[in-house]
């Protein structure tokens, strides 16, 4: 690997600018001046302003907007995917790209963060080698740490977040995450979720702090932390995704469908609400997160909103939406950072033209861009995406002052990042990545996010010399334990990242403990003092997560079960078989959502929601031997039925199982 050497990286705009404008053709001339080496390099005697330090921000954008092409300009509203760019990385020259993502499992080989810092500073010199050297800036999901680096810390999802009810401990993870991120090349995190979990049967519940619009505006405090680590943080996603329609008759037509047809259920669907209360469930989060961190930018969602006010039936997609994105946050809330679309947000704009594609048009490009996008992710289509805007500026669809406003926007981004000024990243930090101090921070989290909802005749906590009887098939999984968005995009089943499972973290925090362990407690439960059985869901993301969702078919075999508010049949079993046959029976449930036991739990001395806890599992071992106490508090309602759903504080009939904010203690 050879990282460019800083001293030299202010020089190589300027050098291989030299070289490209010696090669422009005769009478070449930039969008505004007409000179391109003018534009490049401020005239006799001097550099141009855009490329000073010293300078205000907003000058040097000026500058540097003055003198782009129009080509220039629209491929800066650009971002494609690294696997479209890698076996070609000149197109990210050829085409002005100005950004570039990795998706959920797209990585370099090897998964190290010595060969992300490679990969993207190769990227990066395609870019400097521009004729304005403007940098590229690269984006990636780290949504509960930076999972799609092996052996990052990866921290619990959101939902455990939100019952830890400590903004400061997630600014801290936001940082953390954010060096992390940092470490390896990259300056930009599509995250924090500031998504209102609404229905507990949605695939993305667990990237929700909760279900109270206060509750996740408060755990905004992620932008603060990732911000002051030099990474961009990404408020998303705009607005409502979390409150849609749960659409029945698509589950019931699932299930006699083939799974590569089966549709999303309640995931991209329509949020059907009054613009009253649209803002106060599903828009607070963001203006509590734009009143107090410098959010920079913001991610549409994949949803529609049909305002009751004129009528149900004709739903707008986030992403098309221009009331909500230009007339209200960029003007009525003065946003002056970008909109960054969702992967292939704009593809699922409909085209009332051509209604069966599900590609690009012109329609969805002026459409997108109109409403207000600034930054497109188009990860595999960036090229006809470049072609088709260029024609819709040319046809007079879209303004000039639209393309000039979106790349401002971007452009400031970059200024304010440095990445004019240090383009290239360094391998010195790499030895943050997993680092002694993040995983004791992550620990720490998973001991304040467990949530102890029943606790007869004191089962919890466990003596540490107790003999102990350890079951369940989420008891030594780490990535059952993980979630989705870890490693891959749905996540996978088994021995995936390095950590420490659940029954690691027993051994390790009772190494006095006799323990028995069986997945399927086929072993004999004699002897035991305590049966300690760990249940739940099987990894997902998005949509392949929604209950009476679609199959995820090419994941690891565990993930194929059908979703399910309710436990799986084998989970219920080992429940039944463990709490019937040893006195004292303590019950974790590893998911990304409340399951629904309340039949078995007469059986249960104790019951813990331990949400989807990441890499270290010992922070769950902590709480159930003393070393610390159960503080968590329910951040969603835990219905008592499959029939309650959805449920949430505030409801007319409010009867769950453990209200929302419940929570005992210990100590």
């Amino acid at each position: 690997m050879r990282p460019h050497p800083r001293s030299r990286t202010p020089l190589i705009p300027l050098v291989v600018g030299l070289l490209a404008v010696s090669l422009l053709p005769a009478g070449t001339a930039s969008a505004t001046t007409g000179d391109t080496d003018t534009a490049r390099h401020g005239g006799p005697g001097g550099r141009p302003a855009y490329l000073n330090p010293k300078l205000p921000v907003d000058r040097r954008v000026d500058d540097l907007l003055g003198r782009m092409t129009l080509a220039e300009k629209v491929g800066q509203m650009t971002q494609a995917e690294r696997a479209a760019v890698t076996d070609n990385p000149t197109v990210i020259a050829e085409w002005n790209l100005g950004s570039l993502l990795s998706g959920g499992g797209s990585v370099p080989t090897p998964n190290t963060p010595e060969a992300w810092v490679e990969m993207i500073n190769g990227f990066q010199r395609q870019a400097m080698s521009t004729r304005l050297g403007i940098p590229i800036i690269y984006g990636v999901d780290a949504v509960h740490g930076h999972a799609n680096v092996h052996g990052a810390t990866v921290f619990p999802h959101n939902i455990g977040l939100g019952a830890t009810r400590d903004p400061d401990l997630v600014r801290q993870i936001g940082k953390a995450t954010a060096e992390e991120v940092k470490a390896t090349g990259i300056p930009w995190n599509f995250a924090p979720c500031l998504c209102v979990a609404r229905d507990e049967r949605w695939g993305r519940t667990y990237e929700s702090f909760g279900e109270d619009p206060k509750l996740v505006g408060q755990m905004a405090s992620y932008v603060a932390g990732s911000q002051s680590a030099g990474v961009l943080a990404t408020v998303k996603h705009y607005a409502g995704d979390g409150d849609t329609v749960y659409d029945q008759a698509a589950a019931d037509n699932n299930a006699n469908l083939p799974p590569a047809n089966q549709a999303y259920v309640i995931d991209q669907g329509v949020t059907v609400t009054s613009r009253a209360e649209f803002n106060r469930t599903n828009l607070a989060p963001y203006w509590d997160a734009m009143r107090r961190y410098d959010v920079r930018s913001v991610m549409p969602s994949y949803s529609s909103v049909d305002w009751t006010e004129d009528g149900i039936g004709n739903p707008v997609k986030m992403h098309a939406h221009k009331e909500l994105l230009t007339d209200v946050l960029k003007g009525a809330k003065r946003f002056q950072g970008f909109v960054i679309s969702d992967w292939e947000g704009i593809h699922k704009i409909p085209d009332p033209a051509e209604p069966a594609n599900g590609g690009l048009t012109p329609y969805k490009v002026r459409t997108g861009v109109n409403a207000g996008i600034d930054l497109f992710m188009v990860p595999n289509s960036a090229k006809q995406f470049i072609d088709l805007l260029t024609a819709e500026v040319g046809a007079g669809r879209v303004s000039r002052a639209r393309i000039d406003d979106a790349v401002r926007r971007i452009l400031r981004a970059k200024f304010e990042l440095g990445l004019f000024e240090k383009p290239y990243a360094s391998a010195d930090n790499v030895d943050k990545v997993g680092s002694r101090e993040h995983r004791a921070l992550a620990r720490r989290a998973v001991a304040e996010s467990q949530v102890l909802l029943k606790n007869s005749n004191r089962a919890l906590p466990l003596r540490r010399d107790a003999k102990l009887y350890v079951a369940g098939r989420n008891a030594d999984d780490i990535g059952n334990q993980a979630g989705g968005w870890t490693i891959q995009w749905q996540g996978a089943s088994g021995d995936i990242i390095p950590g420490t499972t659940i029954l690691e973290g027993i051994r390790e925090v009772a190494p006095r403990a006799e323990v028995t362990y069986s997945a399927d407690a086929s072993a004999p439960t004699d002897g035991a003092d305590v049966g300690v059985v760990v249940v739940g869901e099987t990894p997902y993301a998005e949509g392949f997560g929604d209950v009476g969702g679609p199959e995820c078919t090419w994941c690891s075999t565990p993930q194929h079960e059908e979703k399910s508010l309710s436990l799986q049949p084998g989970d219920k079993a080992v429940v039944d078989k463990v709490c019937g046959e040893i006195d004292t029976c303590v019950v974790l449930v590893v998911s990304g959502r409340p399951q629904v036991l309340t039949d078995q739990l007469g059986q249960m001395d104790a019951l813990v929601a331990s949400w989807l806890p990441g890499s270290e599992g010992a922070g769950v071992a902590d709480v159930l031997f003393g070393r610390r106490p159960f503080t968590g508090k329910l951040s969603m309602s835990w219905p008592r039925s499959e029939a309650q759903v959805p449920i949430n504080i505030g409801d007319r009939d409010y009867r769950p199982l453990f209200p929302y904010g419940y929570g005992l203690r210990t100590r």
